[in-house]
């Protein structure tokens, strides 16, 4: 697997702190406004550059991506990006509570992810990456990182151990608690080398972002415009160990015409239900309901036989439970479901009941990153919002310049 560094524009350590943003995709408009608003160096100005625009303006008028380019020429002429002298690769470690994973910057090549090489688990949908095929083709470069791991090897971890003992080029502690720590490495080929013993990466979060950078890749190719450069997908690469994946629970707006007493004589039939105090499952073949003010433990066996999908926890309440017994027949488009992260925790989830905004909440054991790579590895596509990978990266770091 071929790894590249690259020539990226980065923040101003002045200003960093300022530039560098929450992902474009975990924010709507009204909350990329208000956590822009006052600050005209964030990258949400280029991210989400609608915000700058009258509110009745559809997010994938014209106007949006010309918009985009303003902003992100605006931040270079001011200083607040700057080029880099020459390529590099980055580290970045991020640090939340006791948790810490440190990841490799770098592009992976397009051809790669069109080969296979870079495995997906997830589908896409057509109008978000058209709308960051566009962003990225427009302002000419890629400013959010795709989450992928790989299975580590002793070199690269010893060759990454080496380098953060230095002081970091950043380090700054974001609004939400998590720590950022970036180190710039400009002889990037012990690295680079290194990785061509890792036989593919997977994508963990970011897969519009991925699919995107892989059609401006062949859209550049195809007007005879490419470059290097523009065959480079920007990347930051984890071992697969060190990643955390939280729940992703679910909420439900209404019974489907049963009453309390006659969905869960329904529920019975197909897992074992039982009160309990615990919000949280412990283990998988396990999830946690609340309803009407109380708890339930489900549980179920594993089938004998089951494909990586079909075993997983959400697919079982899937077809166990939403769709035979609260009509969610396909969740990607069902009004009736909510998908909660579970950094929201399961107070959310009661609140979400007790106020009446939904019938019923299940709280899942989260989805391991061993089942992504199964599921990955044997060319299968995960269940919608079956994982939640926390820390998030932050956009502006590190940018990746098609020219």
């Amino acid at each position: 697997m071929e790894i590249r560094a690259f020539r990226g524009l980065v923040p101003a350590p002045a200003v960093a702190d300022q530039v560098v943003c929450v992902p474009y995709d975990v924010v709507d408009r009204a909350e990329s406004a208000a956590l822009a608003a006052g600050n005209a160096l964030s990258l949400l100005h280029v991210d989400r550059a609608e915000i700058d625009l009258p509110e009745d303006c559809s997010p994938y008028a014209a106007e949006v991506y010309e918009k985009a380019r303003e902003n992100f020429l605006r931040l270079q002429s001011e200083g607040a990006l700057v080029r880099e002298s020459g390529p590099c690769v980055y580290l970045y470690r991020l640090t939340m509570g006791g948790h810490r994973q440190t990841g490799i910057v770098a592009t992976v090549l397009a051809k790669d992810y069109e080969d296979g090489l870079v495995k997906k688990h997830e589908k896409t949908r057509p109008d978000k990456e058209d709308d960051r095929t566009r962003l990225i083709d427009t302002i000419g470069a890629q400013t959010g990182p795709i989450l992928l791991a790989f299975r580590q090897t002793r070199e690269l971890a010893g060759l990454c151990a080496e380098r953060v003992e230095a002081t970091p080029d950043y380090d700054l502690t974001a609004p939400d608690g998590i720590r950022h720590e970036v180190w710039r490495i400009g002889d990037a080929e012990p690295i680079t080398e290194a990785f061509r013993q890792v036989p593919a990466v997977y994508i963990a979060d970011g897969h519009h972002r991925a699919a995107s950078g892989a059609r401006v890749a062949a859209l550049r190719r195809a007007r005879g415009d490419a470059t290097a450069a523009s065959d480079g997908i920007l990347g930051v690469l984890f071992p697969s160990e060190e990643l955390q994946i939280l729940a992703y629970n679910r909420v439900v707006r209404t019974l489907n015409g049963h009453t309390k007493e006659a969905f869960l004589a329904a529920l019975g039939v197909v897992v074992r239900v039982t009160p309990t105090g615990m919000q949280v499952p412990e283990r998988p073949r396990r999830a946690s309901m609340y309803l009407d003010g109380a708890w339930y433990d489900l549980a179920w066996d594993e089938a004998d036989g089951a494909d990586p999908v079909s075993a997983l926890d959400v697919s079982v309440l899937q077809d166990r439970v939403l769709a035979p017994l609260l009509g969610i027949d396909d969740p990607r488009r069902s009004a009736a479901i909510e998908f909660v992260g579970g950094i929201r925790g399961t107070s959310e989830l009661e609140e979400r009941v007790n106020s009446g905004r939904a019938a019923v909440a299940f709280s899942m054991f989260p989805t391991t990153v061993d089942e992504v790579m199964a599921i990955a590895d044997a060319g299968q596509i995960m269940p919608p919002k079956s994982t939640w990978f926390e820390p998030k990266l932050r956009s502006g770091f590190f940018i990746h310049c098609l020219e």
